[in-house]
């Protein structure tokens, strides 16, 4: 085929959750990705026998992620550890799982229950601050205490991929009384890339097409059909276009003269990419006595560690365990010292795995920024999904609904986008 009803650019989460929808309603779909591989920024990558994940490492589990999995016909292979997290204050592990805040809090600080009160107030508009306020501003009216805005920071880290500084309170709040707030989670045993495989059969099932290694180069967008031209010079034409390469990318892919000023300058506006710092590493002996995610009150940049093996022993080859170590630098929204940034990073791994350097094999060392960041955009940030032009949309984490990150919130705003693309495809 060369004509479709849509066409979706990129088979990131986005792409994926939004063309499994379509394909399931029974509309013609095409994706293309310009990669070898499915998942693009939250995929996986083999090293050595390892299976590394590129950028999610986490799915959750009873929210948006698994209702369209369920409604499409996609396996949902998520291994939940138990207790799925736990937060190291000091030199005590805390397993909050039943306490929530109100335990983790009142065992760092004695204005525990004032923050308590804080968030709550936060369940109603008028509880909520203004969106100028960072939630390190809004946290200072509380509490100096250092472990507890350690806490704020590295969660601010693990969600939104950014500082407790570079994030509106609003949104933090408003996440955390309002949205599922990652209350369950787990792995894939096939890395995150067995998500997006299996969205991509769903694809193909209900007679979708997934192209690999295949770029769009342009766009040329009618008021009813588009006309993509890939990277070999064949064109394809579709009646709508949902993109997952980003708003900026978008506009490039189509041309600036395609829409107004005052679109352009919103995406200029909202391209605030953020940025993460990761090690992948490994051991033959268990290092983290956890079987999920290990997260820190005091750090100099580390964020989470992750124990993928003691659930899903398929990501790695017999006898070895697979962790991940992750940070957010200063700033994550803006230019850093890659390397000073690493460099810390370490200094924590050392810190809480000792003798790490003669325990532990590093199998690799990622830096997402730039082009290929974490998010998009800062969230709170983002534009919506609509564009100028009544046939094209933006998908993935640079248009995700207020208050919300990571593959969630693409998951959410394709199911939105899809009910759109559907009413307008109907028409």
């Amino acid at each position: 085929m060369t004509d479709y009803d849509v066409l979706v650019i990129g088979a990131g989460a986005g792409g994926l959750f939004a063309a499994a929808r379509l394909a399931h309603a029974g509309r013609s779909v095409l994706v293309v990705e310009r990669l070898d591989k499915v998942g693009g920024r939250a995929s996986t990558t083999e090293v050595d026998g390892f299976r590394v994940n590129d950028g999610a490492i986490v799915i959750e589990v009873g929210g948006i992620t698994e209702e369209t999995c369920r409604e499409v016909g996609a396996r949902f292979d998520i291994r939940e550890p138990s207790p799925p997290i736990l937060y190291r204050v000091g030199k005590k592990d805390v397993d909050v799982t039943g306490g929530g805040w109100g335990l983790l809090l009142s065992k760092m600080s004695r204005s525990g229950a004032k923050i308590l009160g804080g968030i709550g107030a936060a369940r109603s508009d008028d509880g909520l601050p203004e969106h100028e306020l960072t939630l390190e501003q809004w946290l200072n009216k509380y509490t100096k205490n250092e472990s507890v805005h350690g806490i704020f920071r590295n969660m601010c880290a693990s969600i939104f991929a950014v500082g407790s500084d570079e994030l509106p309170a609003r949104v933090f709040l408003t996440y955390f009384t309002r949205k599922s707030a990652f209350k369950r989670f787990g792995f894939h045993p096939e890395g995150t890339i067995g998500l997006w495989r299996a969205l991509a059969d769903a694809i193909t099932q209900h007679g979708g097409e997934v192209q690999l290694s295949t770029e769009v180069a342009s766009l040329q967008m009618a008021p009813d059909s588009a006309t993509a031209t890939l990277g070999d010079g064949s064109t394809v034409t579709a009646r709508v276009v949902l993109s997952n390469v980003g708003p900026a990318n978008t506009v490039r892919l189509v041309g600036e003269d395609a829409f107004d000023a005052d679109y352009l300058m919103a995406v200029k506006r909202a391209d605030r990419p953020s940025a993460m710092v990761t090690v992948n590493f490994a051991s033959q002996e268990r290092l983290l006595k956890m079987p999920g995610m290990l997260g820190f009150a005091r750090s100099r940049r580390l964020a989470y560690m992750a124990n993928f093996t003691d659930l899903c022993p398929e990501m790695a080859p017999p006898g070895w365990n697979l962790y991940v170590a992750t940070a957010v630098p200063r700033p994550a929204v803006g230019d850093f010292d890659n390397d000073a940034e690493l460099a810390l990073l370490y200094e924590d791994i050392r810190e809480h795995i000792p003798d790490f350097d003669t325990r532990a094999r590093v199998l690799s060392e990622v830096i997402t920024r730039d082009a290929w960041p974490p998010q998009r955009a800062v969230a709170g940030f983002d534009l919506t999904p609509e564009t100028p032009l009544p046939n094209l949309w933006n998908l993935g984490d640079g248009v995700k609904e207020y208050a919300n990150g990571g593959t969630t919130a693409c998951a959410e705003t394709a199911k939105i986008v899809v009910e759109r693309v559907l009413e307008r495809l109907a028409s």
